[in-house]
């Protein structure tokens, strides 16, 4: 039995969700359009303002498909009436950031400037030249683009340099002592 799955999700105003025949989920809002394809065996119902999910059957592939279709159809219409925002800060003396065209320029320290193109969907505007903030309609392309410029010099334990999220933690350990 899915909890996330049998969840009611309700239809924000100014938003439209339709379900062709070949279970492809096609929702629009203010924001923008999103489209995505239901798995084999997993069916959704609209009354009024509150869609449901529900599977064909108790098969393993099935079960799993049943709540992670809700989740993905809930945050596309998240996605279109409100839209996903990550934020990201830059911690060390010369790291910086900026926007140039279609691609973020960053410096982290490394002998030639790492240029990460910006994906279709997605904006990226960097204050203070340290301070990044992502968003878009899509929660994946968001957190994989906030993703993928952390990775380039993700925080160190020592002195806390890096690309870090800007809710996230660091650890610090202490160096080397003298005795």
């Amino acid at each position: 039995m899915s909890r996330i799955g049998n969840k009611i999700i309700p239809v924000p105003e100014k938003v439209t969700l339709s379900v062709a025949d070949g279970g492809a989920v096609s929702v629009e809002g203010p924001k923008g359009k999103l489209e995505w394809n239901l798995p084999e065996g997993i069916e959704v119902g609209q009354e009024g303002g509150e869609i449901t999910v529900k599977r064909a059957d108790d098969s393993r592939r099935n079960r799993a498909m049943h709540g992670t279709a809700r989740a993905l159809i809930a945050n596309m219409l998240e996605g279109v009436s409100k839209g996903f925002q990550r934020k990201l800060e830059i911690h060390g003396v010369g790291f910086r950031a900026a926007v140039k065209g279609k691609a973020l320029d960053l410096q982290l320290g490394f002998s030639h400037p790492l240029q990460h193109p910006i994906p279709e969907g997605i904006s990226v505007n960097v204050e203070e030249n340290t301070k990044i903030t992502v968003e878009g309609i899509d929660k994946h392309a968001v957190g994989q683009f906030a993703s993928d410029v952390r990775a380039y010099y993700p925080p160190e334990p020592y002195k806390g340099k890096g690309v870090r999220y800007a809710d996230e933690y660091v650890r610090r350990k202490a160096g080397k002592s003298v005795q």
